[in-house]
Order: C-alpha cells, then structure tokens, then sequence
C-alpha cells in the first residue's frame, strides 16, 4: 500500500477512535525505520486487549521482519478490511511505556510536509514528535496534619514523655503550620523520613503527592509599564481584532521599521486570542532572542508562558510538552522546532523576523516554518503573523499578490528618529594608509560614546561564505559569467561557480585596477576583540559568538551583563543584530558588509540590506540619538545604498527585477537536488542520468543547471554534486521530484548514494 496524503484526511482521522472500538480492526503503522523501502505503511492486527485503546500517533511495538524483531511504529490510520490475507497479518504486540500521542492533526501535518519536502513518512513523524518519550516525573509532596489541635497537644505529651524526640520535633511544626511542603519541612526540623512515615502510620498526618513540571522560565517580572500605542500600532492591532472576530482566519505581514513597536502588536493580537480560549506560538529566529522575548511576554502573561528550544534538558522539554497538552501554557515561545507544539487549540501562530534563514531546516524534510506554519493554521482554523523590518522577498512577493495581508508600521515609537548611517569607502582608508579594520571614522566616534558612557555594538558580517576573491584597492570581486554570483576560492588555485561548475584560474593581480591588493577578508570576532582592548584598554568589552555560548547559559549571561550596562562595547557576529533592544547603544559599526554581499548566493543582496538594516536598527533606540557606519568596499552597490537609507521597499523593486531576469525565487521556484556518494565516478554517472530524466520529465517546462560541485566538494570520505531546477510553478517541481523518487527506486545504480531534494534553498549547499 503506497502512501498518500488522502489517506488521512481530517475525516478519517476524527473517526479513527470511534473505528477502534469495533471488532477485527486493522492499525495501519509506519515503522521506525528511516529507509525510502521501508516508507511505506504496514498493516497489524490489533488485540482484543488494545481494542478501544489506541489512537492515531499512538507509539507502539510491532513485529517486523522474518525474525519479528521489536520496533517501534507510529499508528497512522486504521481500518475494517485489511489489503491482503488477515492469516498473514502479525499482532500489535503493546503500546510502547511511557510514549507520546502525536496529535491526529500533527500526523496530518506530517503527511503534507512529506509531500511537500520529499524524505520518508517516518522522517515527518519524527520531526513533528515534540518528544519521543515522557522523562521521570517531578512528584512534589506535601505533608499534612490530621489531628485537631487538642489531639496534637495531647499526642505531643506522650512523645515528649517517651523521649522520641524527632517525632516531637515534627509533631510540634505541623502544630505550628498544619501543612508543609515535604522537603522543606524534613530540613527544617531535621528529621528523617522514618519519622514522618511513622507518625503516617499512626494516622497523625498523611502526605499528598502530586505532580510538579520543570519550568526553564526563571524570570523575575519587572514593574509593569503601561502600553500607549501609537496610531498605527492602534490600527495594526485594529484590523487583527475585526478579522478574527468575523472568523477571517488569513496570514499577516507586519512590516514595521526597527523600534517600531512590533512586539507589543504581537502581545496584543495574543492577548485577543487568548481571552477567546486559544492558545499562541510564538516562533523566534535564534536562541539569543529568548532572553530578551521571554522577559516581555512573561510580564505580560506570566507563566502562562514557556519556551521550548534545543537548551533545555529533556526533563524541562518533556515537562512544558506536557503543560501544552494539560492547557496549562498559553504561549509558547521557541525557535523553529516549537512551531510543532502539540496545542489542542491553537488560534495564533507569530514569526518574528520572518527573513531570518534558521526558519528553514537544514535536516529532512526541509521545510520551511512560514510555509509549514500556514499550513499548519490551515488545518487548524488559526492565523499566522508574520514579522519583520526586512522582509523577505518570498513574504512580500505574497502581498503584492494579495496571498499575505500587509500591515505597515512605517514610524517608530514615541517618534523616535531612525539612526544616521554613513558609509565609509575602505578603498579610501587604505589609500590614506589605514589598514586597520577599524575606519577613522568608527573610531573617532567610538572615542566619543566611551567618553558619554553610552554603548557601542560592532557586528562583524560574517554571514555567508568568505571564499571570494575581491580587490581591496578598487573593490572589483570576481564573479561568474554565465550565473551572477561570486566565484568562489579552492584549493589549487582555482575559482569555482557553485551553481553551474564554471570554473578559472586565481587571480594576484586585480583585472580591474592592476592592484596587488587582492585576497579575502580573513578576521574573526577574536580579532576584532583583541584589537578594540588595545585601542580602548579602558572600555569593558563583550565578545558574543559560537565560542562565548557555549554553554546552556551562554547568551543569557552576555546579553543580560551588556543591558545591565557591566560592559562599554558588545562584539559579535549577527546572533547580536536579531532584535535585541539596548536602550544604551548610541553607535553601531559594521565590520566588513561586502563578507555577505558577495557570497556565492543568488540571496546575497538580500541577506546584506537586511543584516545591515537591522544592525542599524539596534541604534538609538533610547533617549539618546543613534548612529550607523557600514564599512565597505563595495559603497555603489544597492543593497548598502537602500540600507543607509532604510529604504526596504525601493530595494525590493531592484532586487526583484534580478529575480525576474536570472529566474530566481520567487520570480521563479527552484528545486536543489543533493547527491553524495563514496564512488565520484558512480556518482558523476548517476547525476548525469538524473538531470537528463528531470529535463525529459519536466519537457519544456524545466530549466536545468549543473550538475556542479558544491562548496564543500567531500565531506567525510562523500563526494558530493548538486543539480537546480527551476520552474515556474511549484506544483510542477513536487510532481517531478515525485517522478524522480519513482526513477531513483527503481534503478539500482542510484542505491549506493544519498540523494536529497531542496525546494527553494536558503543556502547553498
């Protein structure tokens, strides 16, 4: 029996129990086996003792195979008639202790995400699982006194006679406060356990126990400050509130400025859901934003509120899963994986800073969370908000074509002023013989803030790949002919285009201007550190990267120390340019802008406006007036020229007539078939085969590039070649990437290799 997506459709899973009552059914159960063969649904018998018991996501132990190993499976549908002899069809041997129900709707999920991204049923499921298995639980105890108090003084007279002095001790407490929790009580009075079951035994107090969930939020709620919204907050939250409460249930993009209040939006428009009985998620970009977000909503909802990301132990994971399915949270806040939080009722889904490229999975199925959220809401009658100052181009393509609905906030609160940003030509600075990274001009204001005592922030853009070559004294960057992104540099002497394999010898001398000054940019944030301590040896410095967050409490630590003003200067990579609000930073300077711009990505321009539209968002964002220096080579090109001026929609305009003429997303859909394999030749020979069966298949409809060698050529002894197809309807693309699933099954030579299929890749691979 093949797999497909009609198969669970919402009324066959709402008649799922109802059907599990009956006699002689049949669990239809996908095994935990990740293996394209195996991708496929099996069919088990269930006992007379399960009947009535199991339910569609249940976990359960199955049979499988000749030697009817124990594996584990997930009940994806049942039914009355099975699809071959019922004498041949094994037993559902239990369900599997301590397992999760998937949420019918979840599975649904699942289904349409396998579809939609390719890899195997099982690959779906496990990545809607919010927890595969409970944790012990907490158990909070309580001890009780169940004596009157002219019976405890009575029973105090005999203990103290008797010389049992710790019974007396306790005794004597539970007279004081006649209930006490557990813990506490022993330590306080120093007794042991033996006493209290003993005086449990005599019937003098009882002990009550209950469960207690692990919360990760430990947040102290500040004063609360009263809201006021300004008129296009007021009108934001306005539109929001007249269509949920028509039943228009549609997606949102809030386009609003740096500052300009869009948080409070989101409060707002869950505070409205909330008081209707549903619940909220909240989706954020990166860890580093839990800090800051989590504070906020906690004043607001108190904990009502929790999170779910990667740092928790798997106790406070399983714990705030289970307080989401008990309806004891009403906003769950956490980056991507807590788009799938298993909520009953679910009415709002937000995605603050949309644009931002952690949205898209980087394991199968890759799927993309604004995609997968809308989806989601679909299924479940809810609305979808979506946040940003930078929009990305897919989200604001789906406005103009009146898919999303827009809403702008186009000023910022209480009319602050947006930041002066000024860019500073490098070329210039090296001709004036600096070859610091720092320009006079950063430096000189840096000088005077740390005067002031204000902050400073310096985002060193490493984002994107620091493999191309360019020109420090006329800014030139070599690039591809055929393709319009950057060449990339290799081992060998060799520049490579990733995209169609185009490839020339490295250059030492610049084509452009004659200048030996050619090379990549190679500091780090450790450089840029060590530089700031020598230049300001009186200013307290931060370094915020991979290596400083480390530990589970790393981002919290750094960032809570800067906002508590423990530090002059906060260095970092773009995990410090994602949302953060720092009343304090008054300058903000951008180290080498050109790092994301000539990435070898047709997002490049893209990523750079948004990086440093936002990076000049953290300044001024309190009293003081803020300013901006991006530093580069490249001060003509239109991403840092609409970015100085945050002029977001003039550089979409620009940016998409490039998207129209090289057919890129979302002017056009792009599919990125991934292979690798052990064998370069075998895997030269098939990624041949497959692009000449993808072209055939698609006929005129389908462009082709590669197959090429991507960045990273091998990676543990796996040669690696990807393949773009691009089209302009999407639909078209999921029905080849069907047809070459069916192509690459049923050839052999395919077997050795891993192949993986990529709808519109925020990275290159």
């Amino acid at each position: 029996m093949t797999w497909t997506t009609a198969s669970l459709s919402g009324k066959r899973l709402r008649s799922c129990n109802r059907e599990t009552e009956r006699e002689n059914m049949y669990a239809q159960v996908i095994v935990d086996i990740t293996h394209e063969k195996l991708d496929r649904i099996f069919e088990y018998d269930i006992p007379p003792r399960l009947a009535g018991e199991l339910q569609v996501g249940a976990e359960v132990i199955v049979p499988f195979g000749r030697g009817n190993k124990e594996t584990k499976g997930y009940i994806v549908g049942f039914s009355k008639k099975p699809s071959y002899d019922p004498a041949q069809i094994k037993q559902v041997l239990r369900t599997e202790e301590g397992s999760r129900a998937i949420e019918a709707r979840l599975v649904e999920l699942a289904a349409w995400m396998k579809e939609q991204y390719g890899g195997t049923m099982i690959q779906a499921l496990k990545t809607v699982l919010p927890v595969k298995k409970k944790e012990k639980a907490l158990k909070k105890r309580r001890v009780r006194l169940l004596l009157s108090e002219e019976e405890g003084r009575e029973k105090l007279r005999i203990y103290i006679k008797k010389g049992e002095k710790a019974r007396a001790r306790l005794l004597a407490g539970l007279l004081d406060q006649p209930e006490q929790d557990y813990t506490l009580l022993s330590k306080k009075l120093g007794v042991a356990s033996t006493a209290i079951r003993a005086l449990e035994g005599q019937g003098v107090l009882e002990v009550l126990e209950e469960q207690a969930f692990r919360n990760p939020v430990r947040y102290k709620v500040k004063e609360k400050k009263e809201v006021v919204y300004g008129e296009e907050q007021s009108r934001a939250i306005r539109t929001f509130r007249e269509d949920y409460d028509t039943g228009r249930r549609g997606t949102y993009l809030l386009y609003g400025v740096t500052g300009s209040g869009k948080t409070e939006v989101y409060m707002e428009m869950i505070s409205h859901v909330v008081a209707k009985g549903r619940k909220a998620i909240v989706l954020i970009p990166e860890i580093a934003l839990t800090y800051q977000t989590v504070m906020r909503f906690y004043g607001r909802f108190g904990d009502r509120v929790s999170i779910l990301n990667s740092r928790l132990s798997p106790g406070e994971r399983s714990d705030q899963v289970e307080r989401a399915k008990r309806g004891d949270v009403d906003v769950m806040i956490g980056p991507r994986s807590a788009l799938f939080t298993p909520f009953s009722d679910l009415g709002l889904i937000v995605i603050d800073e949309e644009h931002e490229t952690t949205y898209k999975s980087e394991q199968v199925p890759r799927y993309h969370a604004r995609e997968t959220a809308v989806q989601r809401a679909k299924m479940e009658g809810a609305s979808v908000v979506l946040g940003s100052a930078t929009p990305s181009l897919e989200a604001f393509y789906r406005c103009k074509r009146g898919e999303y609905t827009l809403i702008a906030l186009k000023n910022r609160v209480q009319k602050r002023e947006l930041p002066d940003v000024y860019t500073v030509d490098m070329r210039e600075e090296l001709k004036n013989g600096n070859r610091s990274i720092l320009s006079s001009r950063l430096k000189k204001l840096m000088e005077e803030r740390l005067k002031r005592g204000q902050q400073v922030m310096l985002f060193l853009n490493r984002r994107g790949y620091a493999g191309f070559v360019s020109c420090r004294s006329c800014g030139h960057v070599v690039k591809c002919p055929h393709c319009d992104v950057s060449l990339s540099s290799h081992k060998g002497g060799r520049l490579v285009c990733h995209y169609c394999g185009y490839e020339e010898r490295a250059i030492s001398i610049c084509p452009s201007c004659g200048s030996s000054y050619v090379g990549g940019f190679k500091a780090g944030t450790q450089a840029v550190e060590e530089l700031v301590k020598r230049e300001f040896p009186c200013a307290r410095a931060l370094r915020m990267d991979m290596d400083t967050t480390r530990n589970k409490d790393g981002y919290e630590e750094i960032l809570s120390a800067f906002a508590n003003g423990e530090a002059d200067i906060l260095i970092g990579t773009q995990m410090i340019v994602k949302g953060h609000d720092f009343p304090g930073v008054t300058l903000v300077g951008v180290l080498a802008a050109d790092m994301s711009l000539y990435g070898d990505d047709y997002r490049s321009a893209e990523r750079t406006f948004q990086l440093l539209t936002q990076a000049a968002g953290r300044a001024g964002r309190g009293e003081g007036k803020g300013e901006v220096v991006i530093q580069t080579y490249s001060p003509g090109h239109y991403s840092i020229q609409m970015a100085e001026r945050q002029d977001y929609e003039g550089f979409y305009e620009e940016e998409m007539r490039y998207r129209d003429l090289m057919g890129y997303p979302p002017a056009s859909e792009l599919l990125a078939v991934l292979l690798a394999g052990e064998d370069e030749r075998r895997l030269e020979t098939a990624a041949k085969y497959l692009k000449e069966f993808a072209v055939r298949a698609g006929k005129r409809e389908i462009q082709a590039i590669g197959p090429a060698s991507p960045y990273v050529g091998k990676v543990k002894d796996m040669y690696r070649r990807v393949i773009y197809l691009k089209c302009e309807d999407y639909r078209i693309l999921t029905a080849l990437k069907d047809r070459m699933e069916q192509y690459i099954e049923m050839n052999s030579g395919f077997q050795a290799l891993w192949i993986q299929f990529d709808f519109n890749p925020m990275n290159i691979f």
